[in-house]
């Protein structure tokens, strides 16, 4: 009988925390980014609904070289903040550029992250603000990880010209099972169902709509993959297969020694040159 009840408040416990888990992950991820940065040249403030029901919040930098623009998506629990640098270098080159905040982060509104869901509507939006301000210039887009991700899921894929895409998940089972095998190791395929079967009530969403493996092939214009050899979260062999389903043109650049970070603060010269050539060469 002790052992029972031993077992039974055992599985209590680990249900609470594999629900406490479910609702960190999903918990909005509000920020103050404050103003447009002085050294920010023709950059405006813009505001723009959603599809997704939420106001969002961005910055919109002009160029007056009509080489085409740029959308950037930021990653999960962050803002445009993490673009920035893209940004600036873009704008340098002659992109004008659109970086804004997903919904339920940054300044944007919104209650829930939901992995690429309703942020798959708020690149859709953005796309088709950014169209507007620049009549007529072929778009890239840039996402990282989940940007990425919600990049693929919407009709984005479609539309741009470019799409460079960094460490994107390719099914969210599996980055539920990587993530939590960074903290509990080979435990994680016990409890990884366990979150993936809290997307229904949480959010009204199945595992089956965050599956960017299966809309990659959806991409009309070149594409460019970029992952780190070490990436635990989104790992190597995940990002190969992700590659090996996109059409031509495409391009894989594997960054040896390096994890799920911003591929653009730790590499910046190398980074830029890459982008801006690839750019360069399919926009």
């Amino acid at each position: 009988m002790k052992l029972l009840l031993i077992i039974v408040v055992v599985v209590i416990i680990c249900m609470g925390v594999i629900y406490g888990i479910g609702s960190y992950l999903v918990q909005a991820r509000p920020s103050i980014v404050g103003a447009i940065p002085k050294n920010l040249k023709n950059t405006t403030a813009v505001s723009f609904p959603s599809k997704s029901g939420s106001k969002l919040s961005g910055w919109f930098m002009q160029s007056n070289q009509k080489k085409g623009a740029v959308l950037l998506l930021h990653g999960v629990k962050s803002n445009r903040l993490q673009m920035l640098d893209r940004a600036r270098f873009l704008q340098k080159e002659g992109y004008s550029v659109l970086l804004f905040d997903f919904q339920a982060e940054g300044e944007s509104q919104g209650k829930h992250i939901t992995f690429g869901y309703l942020e798959s509507l708020d690149a859709q939006s953005a796309y088709e603000y950014l169209e507007q301000r620049v009549k007529g210039e072929n778009i890239a887009v840039i996402g990282i990880s989940l940007g990425g991700a919600s990049a693929l899921l919407g009709t984005v894929s479609k539309k741009a010209k470019v799409m460079i895409l960094e460490s994107v998940y390719p099914t969210i089972d599996e980055a539920i099972k990587n993530r939590l095998e960074i903290y509990i190791g080979s435990f994680a395929k016990i409890f990884s169902p366990l979150l993936t079967l809290q997307l229904q009530p949480r959010l009204g969403i199945s595992k089956d709509d965050l599956r960017p493996i299966d809309k990659i092939e959806n991409v009309s214009g070149a594409i460019m993959i970029i992952a780190g050899s070490l990436d635990q979260h989104t790992t190597l062999s995940e990002s190969q297969y992700l590659f090996s389903r996109a059409k031509e043109p495409k391009e894989l650049w594997v960054i040896d020694g390096l994890g799920h970070v911003n591929f653009a603060k730790a590499l910046p010269e190398e980074y830029q040159e890459r982008v801006l050539s690839f750019l360069a060469k399919r926009m």
